[in-house]
């Protein structure tokens, strides 16, 4: 059994007892999330889809983290000019992990 859910402009295939790294959301570790944006949804012999989404279905998940990500090194160089851009940056990251699917 599996959906697909939209969450952070993102589109994710979760399981049930699925670790994943979704962009930020609010609440703290341990809390519970309910995502209500369901695309797809398959019980391993139909599957469901969306127009566009599933009414009256739901993903239901805990936060295990609230961190950053690596850092990601943005480099600008032009060749033989002398010009040279170094910046950094770590993206903020929820990490759920999945309880239940009902539909």
């Amino acid at each position: 059994m599996y959906a697909v859910i939209r969450t952070g402009g993102k589109q994710y295939k979760v399981q049930e007892n699925q670790t994943l790294k979704v962009e930020k959301l609010d609440g703290t570790e341990g809390s519970q999330v309910e995502f209500d944006d369901i695309l797809l949804f398959s019980d391993g012999e139909t599957i469901t889809m969306g127009n566009p989404k599933i009414e009256n279905a739901s993903v239901k998940a805990h936060i295990l983290e609230q961190a950053k990500d690596r850092k990601k090194i943005i480099f600008k160089y032009k060749r033989r000019k002398g010009y040279r851009r170094m910046k950094g940056h770590r993206q903020h990251y929820t990490e759920i992990k999945i309880d239940s699917i009902a539909v």
